[in-house]
C-alpha cells in the first residue's frame, strides 16, 4: 500500500504506541508505510490501552510515565553470565538476590548498582527497598553464549507422519521415528533426524493437519503413539484383534492404493486401542514412574488434559463453552474436574505415554551414535481454539493473530490464524510460561528449532477484522527472549536452530549468530544481491546454520530440476505470472547452477544438476550441520505442504513417495539403490569412508 493512501497516526498516539513496543510504520521493502490509527487503537487495547479518543491517548500516556517513574525494578532483569549487568535504582535502595540454588547476596549501594559477572546461570529473585517503596523481580542469569555442535555433520530432515513402515497404523509413528534414527545413525553415520512439530492437534474431526497450528505445544500428540510399544498392550492385546485388523487395513489403504493419510481414521482406531489398554492395571513400578510424570508435569498438565476431558463435552471452541468454564482457575473448572476425574486420567496417562516413547526415540539416536541426535521444532504459535490459548489465556493477546505484512513476495500479507504472546504479561510472568515450554519442547532432544525465530524481536499483529495488510509489528525484549531460551537449551544440553528465512530485521541474525543461534540458509535463496542477485559461492555461506536445498513448505530437489513445480502451481492457479514466464525464469535458475556446479567439478561438462551435485555443493560450504529432504533419497516430487492452498492440495497428508507418486516405506526406503547413490554422494563430499548398507 502506498504511503499516501495510508495517513500517518497523530504524534501523541505514535509516542503511545512506541511506548508499549508497538512500532508506528513497516518496510515492505520499497519504503517505510505508517500503520493505520485504527491498527494502532486496536493493537494498544489488545495491550489493555485505551487509546479510542485524543483524551483517552493522554490519559493512557500519562499514566504509563508515572508507572514507570514509580517502579522500582522492571518485572523481569535478565543478565549473561560473566558480564556486569546495570540495575537502574535509587542510590540508597538496597537490593538483594536470592539465588535459585539456595542463598542470597546483598548487592552493594550505590547511584546505579551492578548485578556481578559471576551470578550462577538459573532463575532466581530480586528484591528492593527504598524507603518505604518495596519492590520484587524475576531475574534470570543465561549463558552467554550456547556452543554450537562439534565438527560438520549432514542429517535427514522429515515429516515424521509420512515416513510409514510396515508395522504402522496408517502413518509415521514414535517407533518408526526410533528405528529411522537407528539406521539413519548407525549405518549411515547421519549427525541427526529433524523432525516436523508433534504437538497436541486440535481434537474432533475433520482435523487441522498443519502440526503448525497446535492445540497445545506443551504435549505431544498421541496419535504419534506405537500401540504396540505401549507395555499395558503386552495384557491385552488378544482383545484388540478386530482393531488390529483395521490398522492393518489403513495401513494397506496408504502403502498399497496410492492413498493419503487419514490422520483422523488413524487416531479413532488408536483411541479405541488405547482406551481398552487403559483398563489394565498397572504394575508398582509402573504406576510409580507415571506418578512420577504427573508430578513433574504439575499444574500445566492438569490444565491440558482437564481442557481435553471438557473439549469432549462441550466441544473445542471454549470461548462458547459454559461461561464459567471459559477460565482454568474458576471454581466451576474446578467442580468439573471432580466430575470428569476419569476422563482426565485418561488423557494424563496419553501425555505420560507419549513422553515415554518420545524419550526412548532420543536415546535411540543417541545409541546408534548422532553427534546431535534428534531436533524437535516449537511451531510458532497455537489454535486460538486450542488447549494453550485457554490455559495461557492471561499471557496470550486476545483478538489479535500473528501474521506477515505484504512484501516483494505476497503483497496481501499473511494471517497464520495464531494469537501472540503479550510481551508486557511474559515479562510480569517472569518469562515462566515460555520458559516451560522451552523446557518441555527440550527435554528429549539434541536440538530445538525454533520456527520464525525473528519471532523473539517482533511479531506482526494483526486485529481480528482486518486483513494482514493491516497490521502492526510489536516488539519483545529480545534480550530475555534470548536469555530464557538460552538457559533451558544449556539446562537441556541441547543446540538451537532458528528458522531464519524471508524477511529479517537488520541484526536479528547478528545478534542470533552472537548467542551461539544456528540460522537455516536454503541454497536456491542464498544470492549476493549486490552483485545483481549471483549465487553465493560455497566459501562464502555462513557457517553457523543448518544448510539444506528444501523444507516443508518448499517444492523437492526433484521438482526444481525436472520444472514440475512451476507446473503444479500453474495447474492450482498460484502463478502470479503467465506459465511461460515462470517456466523460463525457472529455466534460467536451472542454467545458472549447472553452470556454478560445472565450474566446482560436481557435474561434468555439459551434465545436469543432480540432487547428489547440489548436496555435494552445500557440503562445500562451512554450513555445521546440512540437511538432507528425506523424500529426496527416493526422487519423492511433492511438496510437503504448499502454501496457499488448502483443500485443493493434501497439504501434510502425503506419505513419502518415489518418483511416480507410489508410497515406500521405511524399509524400502533404507534399501532403495537411489538412497544408496545419495547416501554415498554425501560420504564422498564429507569425507566419510562408505559404510555397508542395510534395511536396518
Amino acid at each position: 500500500m502506498p504511503a499516501e493512501d495510508n495517513p500517518p497516526a497523530p504524534p501523541e498516539l505514535v509516542a503511545l504506541a512506541h511506548a508499549y513496543g508497538v512500532d508506528s510504520t513497516y518496510d515492505p521493502g520499497s519504503g517505510p508505510v505508517p500503520v493505520a490509527p485504527g491498527t494502532l487503537v486496536a493493537v494498544l487495547a489488545a495491550l489493555g490501552v485505551e487509546a479510542g479518543t485524543p483524551e483517552a491517548v493522554g490519559a493512557a500516556l500519562e499514566r504509563h510515565r508515572a508507572e514507570a517513574a514509580a517502579r522500582l525494578l522492571p518485572p523481569t532483569v535478565v543478565a549473561r553470565a560473566g558480564r556486569r549487568t546495570a540495575l537502574d535504582v535509587p542510590a540508597e535502595a538496597s537490593v538483594v538476590v536470592e539465588l535459585e540454588q539456595g542463598g542470597a547476596w546483598t548487592l552493594p549501594r550505590g547511584h546505579s548498582h551492578w548485578l556481578p559477572a559471576d551470578l550462577p546461570l538459573g532463575r532466581h529473585r530480586l528484591r528492593a527497598r527504598a524507603g518505604d517503596r518495596e519492590a520484587a523481580a524475576a531475574l534470570i542469569v543465561a549463558p552467554d553464549r550456547l556452543p554450537g555442535p562439534d565438527g560438520r555433520g549432514w542429517g535427514f530432515l522429515a515429516q515424521l507422519y509420512s515416513v510409514l513402515s510396515e508395522r504402522s497404523w496408517g502413518m509415521g509413528d514414535l517407533g518408526d521415528l526410533a528405528e529411522l534414527a537407528q539406521w539413519a545413525g548407525h549405518e549411515l553415520g547421519a549427525a541427526f533426524l529433524q523432525i516436523n512439530p508433534l504437538h497436541a492437534g486440535l481434537p474432533g474431526a475433520p482435523s487441522d493437519p498443519s502440526p503448525y497450528r497446535p492445540s497445545s505445544r506443551r504435549f505431544a500428540d498421541p496419535v504419534h503413539l506405537r500401540i504396540e510399544a505401549v507395555p499395558e498392550y503386552a495384557y491385552a492385546h488378544e482383545e484388540l484383534g478386530e482393531i488390529l485388523r483395521r490398522a492393518r487395513s489403513l495401513r494397506e489403504e496408504v502403502l498399497e492404493h496410492d492413498g493419503l493419510i487419514d490422520r483422523d481414521a488413524v487416531w479413532a482406531v488408536k483411541r479405541q486401542a488405547l482406551e481398552v489398554l487403559h483398563t489394565v492395571r498397572r504394575g508398582a513400578g509402573r504406576e510409580a514412574a507415571y506418578r512420577a510424570f504427573v508430578a513433574r508435569e504439575g499444574e500445566w498438565l492438569e490444565r491440558y488434559a482437564t481442557w481435553n476431558a471438557l473439549a469432549e463435552a462441550h466441544g473445542t471452541g471454549w470461548r462458547h463453552w459454559p461461561r464459567g468454564l471459559r477460565r482454568p482457575d474458576s471454581p466451576h473448572v474446578t467442580a468439573a474436574r471432580t466430575e470428569l476425574a476419569d476422563r482426565i486420567e485418561f488423557h494424563r496417562w496419553l501425555a505420560f505415554l507419549v513422553d515415554e516413547q518420545l524419550g526412548q526415540a532420543q536415546r535411540a539416536a543417541e545409541q546408534a551414535g548422532m553427534a546431535v541426535g534428534l531436533i524437535h521444532d516449537l511451531a510458532v504459535g497455537v489454535h486460538p481454539d486450542g488447549a494453550d490459548a485457554w490455559a495461557l489465556q492471561d499471557v496470550l493477546a486476545e483478538g489479535i493473530s500473528v501474521g506477515a505484512p505484504p512484501d516483494a513476495f505476497n503483497a496481501h500479507g499473511q494471517d497464520w490464524g495464531l494469537p501472540p504472546w503479550r510481551p508486557d504479561a511474559l515479562a510480569e510472568a517472569g518469562y515462566a510460561p515460555y520458559a516451560e515450554l522451552l523446557r518441555a519442547a527440550a527435554r528429549h532432544a539434541g536440538a530445538l528449532r525454533i520456527d520464525h525465530v525473528m519471532g523473539l524481536f517482533r511479531l506482526w499483529w494483526v486485529p481480528a477484522g482486518n486483513p494482514p495488510t493491516e497490521g502492526a509489528y510489536v516488539r519483545y525484549d529480545a534480550e530475555a527472549m534470548l536469555g530464557v531460551l538460552a538457559l533451558e537449551a544449556h539446562r537441556a544440553g541441547a543446540y538451537v536452530i532458528g528458522e531464519d528465512l524471508g524477511t529479517v530485521e537488520p541484526g536479528v541474525r547478528e545478534e542470533l549468530a552472537d548467542r551461539g543461534v544456528l540460522g537455516t540458509s536454503v541454497l536456491w535463496f542464498e544470492r549476493d544481491w549486490r552483485a545483481k542477485g549471483e549465487i553465493l559461492p560455497p566459501e562464502r555461506w555462513r557457517s553457523g546454520c543448518l544448510a539444506t536445498l528444501t523444507t516443508h513448505d518448499l517444492p523437492s530437489t526433484a521438482a526444481r530440476l525436472s520444472g514440475e513445480h512451476v507446473e503444479l502451481r500453474h495447474r492450482l492457479g498460484l502463478l502470479a505470472r503467465p506459465l511461460g514466464e515462470e517456466q523460463a525464469q525457472a529455466a534460467a535458475e536451472l542454467a545458472e547452477w549447472r553452470t556454478e556446479l560445472t565450474r566446482l567439478g560436481l557435474v561434468p561438462e555439459g551434465g545436469e544438476p543432480t540432487p547428489e551435485a547440489l548436496y555435494a555443493f552445500l557440503l562445500a560450504t562451512p554450513a555445521q550441520l546440512v540437511g538432507v529432504w528425506l523424500p529426496d533419497a527416493v526422487g519423492d516430487p511433492r511438496p510437503q505442504n504448499l502454501p496457499g492452498t488448502w483443500d485443493q492440495y493434501p497439504n501434510w497428508r502425503l506419505p513419502v513417495a518415489d518418483a511416480e507418486g507410489m508410497p515406500v516405506t521405511l524399509e524400502r526406503l533404507a534399501a532403495s539403490p537411489a538412497t544408496t547413490r545419495l547416501v554415498a554422494a554425501l560420504d564422498e563430499h564429507s569425507g566419510r569412508p562408505t559404510p555397508a548398507r542395510g534395511a536396518g
